[in-house]
């Protein structure tokens, strides 16, 4: 279905169709991308690919639960300019000494257009999305000790990722291209894992993809492991110079798929015969 030839992934990052025409609907529309997914399935990454394959720089914006709206614009720093009032160090009547600018407001400076990384936004307060709203829409603000008007001078590319930890505002919905990144298929896994180990048989790479599957489907797995575990498990393997016939029967390193003690419990009592019987 893919008909643009904006962005179709990059060596290291495997885009599906779908995903590469909700980016290309994004950019035209300039409008931003909020992505959501699995933990693992390639949402923070893809704003990395997004800046490659374009040849644009990229800033990062980490949200945290202290994050508020306004340190992506910009911070004025009044503990400094008080030491510096107290010390003696430098000119304080120069506000614009004590002003830096935060993801958003350097990309608007940028002369360059530039992506910017907006992850995890749902970690946030609920109302740090409306804080948003009318910058994201206008791209500029006004730093109000100053009264200086910072203006994108080229139009970033957006990309929010969100865990769906919390509901975020439908006004802020509104405004933005949404895109679910769903788990990708065997087939399309088979793809990603050759960009990260190249030189792996494919008889090892299919007989890991049946157990991760397999591993999968457990409904009393709580924690399923995810796209990066699987890359790092099959390292693992390699590294180890493990046999092809002892992962039919067994799961090695299985520390290196799941990461809580209840699900590996499970999985080690799991009868040896079922994996061998799903994994053939």
């Amino acid at each position: 279905m893919t008909r643009n030839k904006l962005y179709s992934g990059t060596s290291n990052y495997v885009a599906s169709a779908e995903l590469q025409e909700i980016v290309y609907v994004a950019i035209t529309l300039e409008r931003p991308l909020l992505v959501r997914g699995e933990p693992g399935t390639g949402k923070t990454l893809l704003a990395t690919s997004i800046a490659e394959s374009l040849a644009l720089p990229i800033i990062t914006w980490f949200i945290k639960s202290t994050s508020k709206a306004q340190e992506g614009l910009y911070t004025y720093d009044t503990v400094q300019r008080l030491n510096d009032s107290r010390f003696g160090d430098g000119d304080i009547r120069d506000i614009r000494r004590y002003i830096k600018l935060g993801p958003l407001g350097r990309a608007f400076q940028n002369e360059k257009q530039t992506v910017v990384l907006i992850d995890e936004i749902d970690k946030a307060d609920l109302e740090f999305p409306n804080d948003l709203l009318n910058e994201l829409d206008v791209m500029e603000f006004e730093i109000l000790e100053t009264g200086d008007l910072i203006k994108a001078k080229q139009r970033p590319i957006v990309i929010i990722t969100s865990n769906a930890e919390k509901e975020l505002p439908d006004a802020f919905l509104r405004r933005c291209i949404f895109h679910y990144i769903t788990f990708p298929t065997a087939e399309l896994m088979s793809k990603i894992i050759a960009v990260h180990h190249p030189k792996v048989s494919e008889k090892l790479i299919a007989q890991c993809l049946n157990k991760f599957y397999w591993l999968r489907e457990q409904t009393e797995i709580s924690k399923l492991p995810s796209t990066s575990e699987l890359i790092d498990w099959i390292a693992a393997l390699v590294k180890g110079g493990v046999d092809l016939k002892v992962i039919e029967t067994e799961f090695p390193f299985l520390g290196t798929l799941l990461k809580k003690e209840n699900d590996f419990l499970q999985i080690k009592k799991t009868n040896r015969p079922s994996w061998h019987k799903k994994s053939s």
